[in-house]
């Protein structure tokens, strides 16, 4: 199953609607390049909205950190939204839930760009 991707301008945010499989092969090659051109070209607020993502393999797990690492490295910021229980659970067990900030809603994500108060206290833990 491809991953399909979704690009939206919410403001100076871009919220990317990801639905399908995030596994090794293209589906992680192409959500690396999506996120490496959003950066290029100016984008630095990025939200991954997560609803539509079935399945995570220890590949697609490495392509979510590979993308929040290259997002700091280019003074960006990643944040996740509508995790499914099967993927709040994965970044529980591999204590990703430390590193990603996660919201439960894509409006709560966007606001927390503007607000800094309505970030969660730890990345990871929803408000």
């Amino acid at each position: 199953m491809p991953l399909y991707m979704v690009e939206k301008k919410l403001g100076d945010v871009v919220l990317l609607d990801v639905r399908g499989r995030l596994t090794l092969g293209q589906e992680t090659a192409d959500l690396r390049s999506k996120l490496t051109h959003l950066l290029e070209a100016g984008q630095l607020k990025i939200i991954l909205n997560l609803h539509g993502v079935s399945y995570i393999d220890s590949s697609g797990l490495s392509t979510l950190v590979a993308c929040y690492a290259t997002a700091r490295k280019n003074s960006g910021t990643l944040k996740l939204t509508h995790l499914t229980t099967r993927v709040r659970d994965l970044l529980q067990i591999t204590h990703l839930s430390t590193v990603f900030e996660t919201y439960p809603t894509v409006e709560d994500a966007v606001r927390s760009f503007q607000n800094p108060a309505d970030r969660p206290s730890m990345p990871g833990v929803s408000s």
